[in-house]
């Protein structure tokens, strides 16, 4: 993986992106905003599964209303990660924080894509259960669990040394 990460930070885009100096400052401003998005999006529909918040609208209403949300800014912030990984390739593909991240995002997109597939086939029982049931409580608080955890494992990639030796880079020449 070394090997690829620094023949990337060697490539035509790399280098662009290293040597203007504003590039990777905006790119993870616009990050941040997209990752504010995600969370608020996630944060109301839990908060309707919990029955705590938006009890007058449907689950299913709540979830078409942030849904868009949601996937558009995951789209965002898609292409900002795959930017902030060019101009920064041995950071960012040598951090254990990075890989974290990268598997709690396959599995928060999983949890949200079969919520919603569920939610589509079953709006009736997710709407007599979500304020009560035990399960929909628990993908909630799984859910707002993970993708604090995400949030929490793309800050420590610029700290990955706290991984110790379980991190790649701590092997870095």
């Amino acid at each position: 993986m070394l090997d690829f990460a620094r023949w990337l930070a060697q490539t035509r885009i790399s280098l662009a992106i290293q040597t203007h100096a504003w590039v990777i400052p905006t790119v993870q401003s616009v990050h941040i905003a997209a990752i504010g998005l995600v969370m608020s999006s996630v944060f109301m529909v839990d908060l309707r599964l919990f029955g705590w918040a938006g009890t007058d609208e449907t689950l299913r209403q709540t979830t078409r209303r942030f849904a868009p949300w949601l996937w558009g800014a995951l789209v965002v912030l898609f292409t900002t990660g795959m930017l902030m990984i060019l101009g920064e390739p041995v950071r960012e593909l040598m951090s254990l924080s990075f890989w974290l991240k990268m598997l709690l995002i396959g599995v928060g997109a999983s949890l949200a894509v079969a919520f919603q597939l569920t939610l589509g086939r079953h709006d009736g029982d997710w709407e007599a259960a979500s304020a009560h049931h035990w399960r929909a409580r628990c993908l909630g608080t799984v859910t707002l669990l993970v993708w604090c955890s995400i949030v929490i494992l793309g800050r420590l990639i610029a700290y990955d040394h706290v991984w110790g030796s379980w991190s790649p880079a701590a092997n870095l020449d």
